[in-house]
């Protein structure tokens, strides 16, 4: 019964960290937009590629009942690492708005 519960809690877990990694990653490029350091056509750029990684989410969830499976979630989290130091070099590179 406790491994069950740990193993409920683990998965729990690692589909609140998905949702608030994207939240997070939301908010770094709304920062970049208001502060300037990021121009138009690189915002537009992570924004289509983060919706991108929102659909593939949704679909996924869809698809087995509203839970990421392992692989997925690993693969999700690449992608994130991907944009994350996108937004990153777009934050801090010499072109701002």
């Amino acid at each position: 019964m406790g491994t069950m519960l740990f193993a409920t809690a683990t998965a729990m877990f690692a589909e609140n960290e998905v949702n608030e990694r994207q939240e997070r990653q939301q908010q770094r490029i709304g920062n970049g937009v208001a502060n300037g350091s990021m121009t138009a056509h690189e915002t537009a750029k992570v924004e289509r590629q983060e919706s991108a990684i929102h659909h593939e989410v949704r679909t996924d969830r869809q698809a087995n009942g509203g839970k990421l499976t392992a692989q997925e979630r690993a693969q999700v989290n690449r992608q994130q690492n991907h944009e994350s130091r996108e937004i990153y070099r777009d934050k801090h590179n010499a072109r701002n708005q």
